[in-house]
């Protein structure tokens, strides 16, 4: 099949309800057959651009041209917990036409069920017709090809199960599979990669990759960006709202591209002030001298004029907001051997293993879902077997107890700081940034007003000091957990997928972090991208053992479990 398909976004404004303006002059194109990437960081209006070029929202200024027809799959994938059905989520990434033919389908079964009178029986026969003429007996096949890859059940056994039974992979693996296999030639793709282990990350690259479509989607995943973005657009906060930067490879390229830009607008931007001051001093000179000669009145004009359309056409474009986010985590010197595990044996999880993680070490945590990964990390983040009142958490983090035969020691001076996954911390709710950090608690002290300004500057949370912890999004929520690492002394870092829900830039400056910190890390993570700055893996392995490598190991299947 040949797609021609193409979207053209010219000078998009949108202000939010409030009058602020999200964004500004936003123009670019996704060109026939590309697979083009958005980013930028949270907040700046990804989701909100997203909805305008599907149609779900208007814009205040610009338009939206494009080609083709268009398939979606909104942000909402792979968290359904409501009563919708499979085949519910199928229709949902249905053309109109179809998915208008399924609804009338099932609110005529639905009448005819409640009443089951002659027009109830004629609508719901009409309605079988004109879902196979929309196609509907067609799509089902290719339904059940979509189950089974994805859910590994044919449609008809699938079709009623609740979406919400499925895991986020599912969900997201399902709708994904349908688009891929539909009929539309151009796919909108909100965050496609979220709730993907590594292997269904890979497909997702492939899939991509061999598609003929063309594809709009955004992602914070940098390895996907890098193997599979053609084009990378990136909405940049500025001033009065985000505008759009446009770089033409993928992401290997990005970050080079952009610091040579940046470093462009500066060079730029020092020519015109100087030109600027140029022409200024031109004209009061002219000034000064016409007041005493007439004939130099010309000569004032024309240099006003010049400095006129000068000023018209302005300065060159002015350099993108940058997200201030410094981490500066700090440690310190502790015993050579900062993790000592013998025969240890998480129960129910994982065989017994013992391995030794020396100061300094950087040790990812690799392996499936449920294989017991977050598990070893909350048994060392309460001071592992036995422990000494030193190596007791540094924050009041709630950890569960881990049951566990075996041992695992923590070296002397070892302070472990847990980053907990699922940012749930009782001992946060209800209280402002600014609060939590001027009380302090008995692992570390508390900050005057202008201190504890300054670190939520650091990790670009000014604009949040008088906010409760609960408000924050997931993104700031993790930022702020970090935050509280760094202050609290902590010389073990255990970090619970810490990138999931951080953008572009943030995790770029947790990796700076990491790498300064004079201590000891380990972090579970299925971050390709970030996986590359650590030295050493463990992995739980899917026969329940855990083995070291040298490189990072994706492709561990689930744990084999009696169930």
């Amino acid at each position: 099949m040949e797609y021609v398909a193409h979207i053209d976004v010219s000078g998009i404004d949108y202000f939010l309800s409030d009058g602020t303006q999200l964004l500004n002059g936003v123009t670019f194109k996704v060109p026939d057959g590309t697979k083009t990437a958005l980013i930028g960081p949270n907040g700046t209006g990804k989701t909100t651009l997203f909805r305008i070029i599907a149609g779900d929202l208007v814009p205040d200024e610009g338009v939206i041209g494009r080609s083709g027809n268009m398939g979606i799959m909104r942000q909402f994938v792979g968290q359904v917990r409501d009563g919708s059905t499979v085949r519910d989520l199928l229709v949902s990434a249905a053309p109109p036409a179809l998915a208008a033919a399924a609804r009338e389908v099932d609110d005529a079964e639905l009448a005819m069920v409640e009443h089951d009178d002659e027009p109830s029986q004629m609508r719901y026969a009409q309605a079988i017709v004109d879902w196979g003429d929309a196609g509907g007996y067609d799509v089902e096949t290719v339904w059940d090809e979509v189950c089974m890859a994805a859910l590994g059940l044919p449609f008809d056994r699938a079709q009623h199960r609740p979406a919400s039974s499925l895991s986020g992979g599912e969900q997201k693996r399902l709708v994904l599979e349908a688009l891929f296999a539909g009929p539309d030639d151009l796919l909108l793709l909100d965050e496609p990669d979220n709730y993907l282990d590594v292997p269904g990350k890979r497909w997702l690259e492939d899939k991509l990759n061999e598609s003929r479509k063309t594809v709009f989607f955004i992602s914070h995943d940098r390895e996907l960006l890098n193997n599979a973005a053609g084009r990378i657009v990136t909405l940049e906060p500025g001033i009065n709202g985000a505008g759009a930067w446009i770089h033409g490879g993928g992401f290997g390229s990005y970050v080079e591209a952009r610091a040579d830009r940046n470093a462009r607008f500066e060079e730029l931007r020092k020519r015109w002030d100087e030109e600027h001051v140029k022409l200024k001093e031109l004209v009061n000179m002219y000034k000064n001298k016409a007041a005493f000669r007439s004939d130099m009145a010309n000569r004032y004009h024309a240099a006003q004029t010049r400095l006129a359309k000068f000023l018209e056409i302005g300065p060159p474009e002015a350099l993108p907001i940058e997200q201030n986010v410094q981490m500066r985590l700090k440690g310190g010197r502790t015993a050579k051997r900062a993790i000592v595990a013998e025969k240890l044996e998480l129960t129910g999880l994982m065989k017994p293993f013992s391995t030794e993680v020396w100061f300094g070490d950087r040790v990812g945590v690799l392996g499936s879902n449920g294989s017991g990964k977050s598990h070893f990390l909350r048994l060392l983040a309460t001071g592992g077997t036995d422990p000494e009142r030193e190596h007791l958490p540094v924050s009041d983090v709630e950890i569960a107890e881990v049951p566990h035969e075996g041992t695992v020691k923590l070296g002397a001076r070892i302070r472990p700081g847990f980053f907990a996954q699922t940012h749930v911390r009782p001992d946060l709710l209800g209280k402002t940034l600014l609060e939590i950090l001027h009380r302090g608690d008995e692992h570390r002290s508390g900050l005057g007003r202008e201190a504890a300004a300054g670190a939520l500057d650091g990790y670009g949370l000014a604009g949040q000091s008088e906010q409760k912890y609960e408000s924050l999004s997931g993104g700031q929520q993790a930022r702020f957990q970090i935050l509280l690492l760094q202050l609290s002394g902590a010389t073990l870092l255990l970090l619970d997928e810490p990138t999931d829900n951080l953008d572009l830039h943030s995790a770029e400056a947790l990796e700076k972090a990491i790498d300064h910190f004079e201590g000891t890390v380990l972090a579970v993570t299925h971050d390709r991208w970030f996986a590359r700055t650590f030295d050493r893996f463990l992995v739980f392995g899917s026969d329940g053992k855990v083995y070291e490598s040298a490189e990072p190991v994706w492709d561990e299947k689930r744990v084999e479990r009696v169930r």
